[in-house]
């Protein structure tokens, strides 16, 4: 079985939610129906809604379920926006961090090119979070024209927890409904979306020990928000479309598993991801540890990121992934070119730099023996993706001898350990 080290991208299903999907599996019902199945059905997907919203914070008329983080992210930045604006017209600007997950990034510069919105990308520091002096000022411009503020809880990459409790205090001074993506914060560190004082807020179920494709929307009850699918008007009129039971159940499962153990796991995973950050610096102290502090109670408990000076992001997880670790970059590539994190770049690093990344995230099922296991395979793996060197910025052919050479070095390197078996 390979060492798992991605939890931010997704985590195994945990054993409440497997439980609650296998169940509502075997069974079948329109929760919409209004015969005796539709009524179970229906049953099913309120307890769920009880119970998230009790995990989080919030009411239940306040959970509107969706497919997932991307899907809950672009309802509350697309339909605040038509909202605040057809309110009033001169509400186009946006206020968003400029280290944002895609499904936020990626939904303002599309209402920016098609809805006439004017972004204002709020800068970060060295460790990725928000500039609040910068944030300051950006509200104090023009705030009758601001339609929202959008601030990630936690940054997906960098695992940098912003003070939302001050965002949305600065702009509740001035009548602004902030909205957070919180798919990464949520079951990892405490919080409460109605203590938070947000008007919208995302969370997902893969993230959390859920099953992949449902997620919910958090929206408070006075906010309107403009739908961006029709149909059924199911989920208040805000979001229509049959809903999932199963999922659903399973999503809840795991939010109330994940919360009922988050001070024992949040201190467990804080204290692994300090290990290995102190192993990586002693092995290999050319590396550098990117986002807060471990000590600071600004970063995620189950997030590792460094960067290793010259190699390839990817070379380095190629060469991970042979040896049975599964890590990822924290990047995106597009077209087959690679590209630095946005992320980083935001930080203030060089492209160089930033295309050394590489994230290490810890979750429910990481334990000491795979902390070993990486600490024992990253030193010669982190040295053969050296050795293969640094592609060209614009050649995919460049890209891909690299790996290729990376990938030829770990065999060589195989073949020369095998032989030495032999001989012994």
């Amino acid at each position: 079985m390979p060492v798992y080290f991605d939890h931010a991208a997704t985590t195994p299903l945990s054993e409440p939610a497997l439980a609650a999907l296998t169940q509502q599996l075997s069974r079948s019902g329109n929760p919409s129906s209004l015969h005796g199945s539709g009524r179970r059905a229906r049953a099913v997907v309120e307890e769920a809604r009880e119970n998230l919203a009790a995990a989080a914070g919030a009411h239940r008329s306040e959970v509107i379920f969706v497919s997932g983080g991307t899907e809950a992210d672009n309802l509350a930045v697309k339909g605040l926006y038509w909202s605040r604006r057809e309110a009033d017209p001169q509400r186009k600007r946006i206020l968003v961090s400029a280290v944002e997950h895609p499904a936020v990034q990626d939904t303002v510069e599309w209402l920016e090119k098609h809805e006439g919105a004017e972004v204002s990308w709020l800068p970060v520091d060295d460790d990725g979070l928000l500039r609040l002096d910068a944030y300051r000022e950006a509200l104090d411009e023009d705030p009758e024209s601001i339609a929202l503020v959008s601030v990630m809880w936690a940054n997906n990459e960098v695992g940098a927890i912003q003070p939302i409790a001050e965002i949305v205090a600065l702009a509740a001074s001035y009548g602004i409904p902030v909205h957070s993506d919180a798919v990464q914060a949520f079951g990892s560190i405490p919080l409460d979306f109605h203590a938070s004082g947000l008007a919208a807020m995302s969370i997902s179920g893969h993230k959390i020990g859920g099953p992949v494709g449902v997620g919910a929307l958090l929206l408070g009850r006075a906010i309107k928000l403009t739908p961006v699918q029709h149909g059924g008007g199911q989920e208040r009129d805000v979001r229509s479309g049959t809903l999932d039971t199963p999922s659903i159940a399973a999503f809840a499962a795991a939010a109330v598993d994940a919360v009922d153990k988050l001070p024992e796991e949040l201190s467990r995973l804080s204290a692994l991801r300090d290990l290995l950050i102190e192993r990586i610096n002693s092995l290999i102290p050319e590396a550098v540890l990117r986002g807060p502090g471990p000590n600071t109670g600004k970063r995620l408990p189950g997030n590792v990121h460094f960067t290793f000076p010259g190699c390839e992001g990817d070379s380095l997880l190629f060469l991970l992934d042979m040896a049975g670790i599964e890590t990822s970059t924290g990047s995106a590539c597009t077209a087959g070119v690679p590209r630095p994190s946005h992320v980083l770049l935001a930080m203030g690093l060089s492209e160089d730099e930033a295309r050394g990344a590489q994230r290490f995230s810890l979750g429910h099922t990481t334990g000491l023996a795979d902390v070993e296991a990486l600490i024992a395979a990253l030193p010669a793996a982190y040295a053969q993706a050296r050795q293969a060197g640094m592609a060209g910025h614009e050649s995919t052919i460049q890209t891909a001898a690299t790996v290729a050479k990376a990938t030829a070095l770990v065999k060589k390197a195989s073949a020369e350990a095998s032989l030495t078996e032999e001989k012994v």
